[in-house]
């Protein structure tokens, strides 16, 4: 491991994996300890915070500024204590019911980019309405294409 891994090696994704479960635990101590709060889901109380799929990682939370120092203290350290780099001019902020003066402000600590809903997110619109039979028009017509 001293010279590190090929791309494409089998041991590349596994290792990626582990990698990024790092970041999934730093959240969720954060979250066990009232630091963050999550976004919830339904009437059931389901509070989700991180959303990873391959190398993208959502970060969802209520509009609290707690939140937002949660999520810097947590890329940083992830940064500190495994020895990747965040790019943080990259990233992008959006808010679902949130004004954007808040956004341009949050936007301002975190060092990133301020991105206007609706918007799509791994093919699926997001901060629209999701009762509207045009949100999931693209959606069921890329399964019928299939």
């Amino acid at each position: 491991m001293r010279r590190g891994l090929r791309q494409g090696d089998p041991l590349s994704s596994f290792l990626f994996l582990i990698v990024v479960e790092g970041l999934n635990v730093l959240f969720s101590t954060y979250v066990e300890a009232n630091q963050f709060k999550g976004f919830e889901v339904g009437s059931n109380e389901f509070i989700v915070s991180l959303l990873q799929f391959a190398d993208d990682t959502l970060i969802m939370g209520e509009k609290r500024w707690v939140n937002i120092r949660a999520i810097k203290a947590n890329l940083l350290r992830f940064e500190l204590q495994i020895g990747l780099k965040v790019n943080f001019h990259e990233s992008m902020l959006a808010g679902v019911n949130v004004n954007s003066s808040w956004l341009q402000t949050t936007t301002e600590i975190l060092n990133c980019k301020m991105r206007c809903v609706p918007f799509k997110y791994l093919g699926l619109p997001i901060g629209d309405n999701l009762r509207r039979k045009v949100f999931w028009k693209p959606v069921i017509e890329k399964i019928r294409a299939s």
